[in-house]
């Protein structure tokens, strides 16, 4: 039993990478042309919608989503959500509908195809590399000056001890909202790291269930309320974590 177990984990995530790769194959035409000039990137954006939806779905994910607090479209925020899962890219497009961009670590853009387009169309961070951080605040200022919303895991990686329900935040994402006075969106995903974690024999199909709690406006906010404002956003993603956890009756 253990063995059949086994090969079907091994199969299952075999599974999403293929899936990751099919829907850029086929609409690969779309996406090249969307990715030419940044006024293309809203276009982009609704087809990495479809492409994260089709992974979710074929891998037998459903997500369940509960909002405190709706986003106004063409409206620009600060994305922010707890951070276990690769899975945590696709729930997030499928989430949010308001265009956004994510920032990422750069090694990422490793992964064949789908990487090709992730480093064209992310703000791509070197967590080694002090100029690489400076960087990504400036690409980040750019994109909101455009319009547009960014996305920001601010634990800054996945933990590497998996018993950690939540990982200190850094301070990169609330200081690009406080700068700009754009509100942030704190996000809790409940089950990602149970469907979909980095431990390879692990994960099963299911429910993904989504908070969007309430907006933290920064409007007046100076860089002296950063400390208070990220650790008011960890509390409201945390205590959602434990409010979850508590919560047994689903598959």
């Amino acid at each position: 039993m253990r063995g059949i177990k086994i090969i079907f984990w091994a199969l299952w995530r075999i599974w999403f990478y293929i899936l990751m790769a099919i829907p850029i194959l086929v609409m690969f035409p779309f996406l090249v042309l969307s990715i030419l000039t940044e006024s293309g990137y809203p276009y982009f954006f609704k087809m990495a919608r479809i492409w994260a939806k089709c992974i979710l779905f074929g891998m037998g994910f459903y997500y369940k989503i509960d909002k405190n607090q709706e986003l106004e479209s063409h409206k620009s925020y600060m994305i922010v959500a707890n951070h276990t899962s690769m899975a945590d890219i696709m729930l997030m497009l499928a989430t949010i509908k308001n265009p956004f961009v994510f920032v990422g670590k750069k090694e990422l853009s490793k992964i064949p195809l789908f990487g090709f387009f992730y480093k064209r169309t992310c703000i791509l961070v070197d967590r080694s590399c002090s100029k690489s951080k400076m960087e990504v605040f400036n690409r980040a200022q750019k994109r909101i000056n455009q319009g547009l919303s960014i996305c920001i895991f601010p634990e800054g990686g996945v933990p590497d001890d998996e018993s950690v329900l939540l990982d200190s935040f850094k301070d990169g994402a609330f200081r690009l909202a406080i700068e700009h006075e754009i509100p942030i969106v704190p996000i809790t995903f409940a089950d990602n790291k149970k469907r979909f974690s980095y431990s390879f024999f692990s994960g099963s199909p299911g429910l993904m269930r989504v908070k969007i709690h309430s907006h933290i406006d920064t409007l007046g906010k100076t860089g002296l309320d950063r400390k208070e404002i990220r650790e008011e956003v960890r509390e409201i993603i945390y205590t959602q974590l434990i409010a979850f956890d508590s919560i047994k009756n689903y598959k």
